[in-house]
């Protein structure tokens, strides 16, 4: 491996480990009632910098994808495929049932098995359409996945806008009315998606990581891996291409916008777009990082992050598990008491709230430390 390529590599791992602190930030709040906003997604149409936190790993995880190539593929190859696949599924379905032990209300989609669903389908369109160089390895077509990113998100747009939801009718974007939760209501019924998923009524109407929104979120991951293609293309002007790919997504984006919102919770395609470009922009900002000795030992607790993603996650999770259960003398949790502990000294419940979730967080880096030094790594 070249230096130029470890320093890339680095900045791969900065920008992820990023991702993951932040995922952990956000899912683990002292108080679900004092969110600080920037901490806390967009209720419905709308942008917060949490929104980000999710389409930036998916982006990572296209980069990743993207950087394994040339490689050779053979049986095996799709074995790994969908061995990390059924993973990742198997790790988020046996944590919700350690969270929640009711199989009545059990929820199939998730953060995890989007990421695994999306993981899947970008690798087997990668390789179908890769070509194949003298050594018999597959070289990606970064055109076939610019094609696939872009009717990935116009077919989305015209379903969205086009197909009737029945008995509320076609282009509806409300939270019961639009196309996304039909599907998810349909296929896994209202038992089985996000239970915070409602309408003004309360009734539960869709899932932020349903079947059909995870088209769009397709995109991200794409884009990821023609950033990785930029990197190995023209190395010295890699993190110029790829600043300047994701100003150009970020402001589409934001022009789409005009006419459809962003909106997370069912992944428009003004939204893909804008958190493509952010994400891309972030990243040509942590490879910029990596190229800097002094920023690297600064940034070094995300890169730790960053080498152990999904594992400084589910740890995350299942501290968050733990803490909720009510252990404590009247039957108070850890949760509770911690955030009361910090509140007694910060008074702002916003702030007592985030540095909860900081402790947290502080936690599962101590723990990923002496593994990362071992050079103990999960790999799916």
């Amino acid at each position: 491996m070249t230096a130029a390529t470890a320093g890339r590599l680095e900045g791969l791992d900065i920008f992820r480990g990023l991702a993951v602190a932040g995922m952990i930030l956000v899912n683990t709040p002292g108080s679900g009632a004092h969110v600080w906003w920037p901490l806390d997604h967009a209720a419905w149409h709308g942008f917060t910098p949490t929104d980000l936190v999710f389409p930036a790993f998916l982006f990572a995880v296209g980069a990743a994808l993207g950087l394994s190539f040339p490689r050779r593929i053979d049986g095996s190859s799709w074995w790994r495929i969908l061995r990390r696949a059924a993973s990742l599924v198997l790790i988020a379905w046996v944590i919700q049932l350690l969270a929640r032990p009711d199989i009545e209300h059990f929820r199939f989609m998730g953060v995890l098995q989007r990421i695994a669903l999306c993981y899947v389908l970008v690798s087997a369109w990668a390789i179908a359409t890769a070509r194949r160089d003298a050594e018999g390895r597959a070289q990606i077509q970064p055109l076939f996945l610019l094609m696939a990113a872009i009717d990935a998100l116009i077919l989305y747009w015209l379903l969205l806008m086009f197909i009737p939801v029945p008995g509320q009718g076609a282009g509806l974007l409300t939270p019961e009315g639009n196309l996304a939760g039909w599907v998810d209501r349909s296929v896994f019924g209202t038992a089985h998606i996000w239970r915070f998923g409602t309408d003004a009524a309360g009734n539960i109407v869709y899932d932020p990581e349903g079947l059909l929104s995870t088209l769009p979120a397709l995109a991200n991951v794409l884009f990821g891996m023609l950033a990785a293609w930029l990197w190995k293309f023209e190395p010295g002007k890699a993190v110029l291409r790829i600043l300047g790919m994701g100003a150009l997504l970020a402001m589409a984006g934001w022009v789409f916008s005009l006419w459809m919102p962003l909106n997370k919770r069912i992944w428009t395609p003004s939204f893909a777009l804008f958190t493509t470009g952010l994400s891309a922009v972030l990243l040509a900002t942590c490879m910029l990082a990596s190229a800097s000795e002094t920023a690297k030992r600064l940034l070094t607790p995300l890169h730790i992050f960053g080498m152990n993603a999904i594992l400084g996650y589910v740890l995350s999770l299942l501290i968050a598990i733990a803490c909720l259960k009510p252990i404590l003398p009247g039957g108070g949790n850890i949760n509770q008491w911690g955030f009361a502990q910090i509140n007694a000294v910060i008074p702002d419940p916003y702030l007592a709230s985030f540095l909860y979730a900081l402790v947290i967080l502080l936690i599962v880096l101590a723990v990923l430390i002496p593994l990362h030094r071992r050079g103990i790594h999960l790999r799916l």
